[in-house]
């Protein structure tokens, strides 16, 4: 942002121009917010089926490997031509009851990678599941 308020920050140690890097930062930064996630499906049914069943995304059509979604606040999709992983970006699901949601889940075409587990002092609960197509994903559901 080109507004007057702008100050490029050279960091320290970087000793040739093609080392250097910059970022551009202002006073005023608004913290951005997460609004879109992309989920791998590659049995595009399945995975449907799976949101749709287990956390009530509202699925709509985009394209013959695509699916867009709505969970809460966040909006998504579902893409085919991605490759699951269980190392790669992670995200929590908030539910009530963890372990109705994990026999849902179970019923459903998912598998139990960890069971309810205690965050800390009141701080929640969480599980850790896999979808029909191999993504593994977290559970939350607060201590109250």
């Amino acid at each position: 942002m080109r507004d007057g308020r702008s100050r490029t920050l050279h960091l320290p140690g970087l000793k040739s121009v093609s080392d250097r890097l910059e970022y551009e930062m202002t006073e005023s930064k608004v913290p951005a917010s997460i609004e879109w996630i992309v989920i791998p499906a590659p049995d595009l049914q399945a995975a449907e089926t799976f949101y749709r069943e287990v956390f009530g995304f509202s699925i709509s059509p985009y394209s013959e490997t695509y699916l867009v979604f709505k969970a809460g606040n966040l909006s998504g999709a579902l893409d085919q031509d991605l490759t699951p992983s269980a190392d790669s970006l992670s995200f929590s699901l908030t539910v009530c009851d963890i372990d109705e949601t994990l026999r849902f889940i179970r019923k459903h075409g998912g598998d139990v990678v960890r069971k309810r587990y205690e965050l800390g002092s009141g701080a929640g609960f969480c599980a850790k599941f896999k979808d029909p197509n191999g993504n593994v994903l977290e559970l939350y559901a607060s201590a109250d």
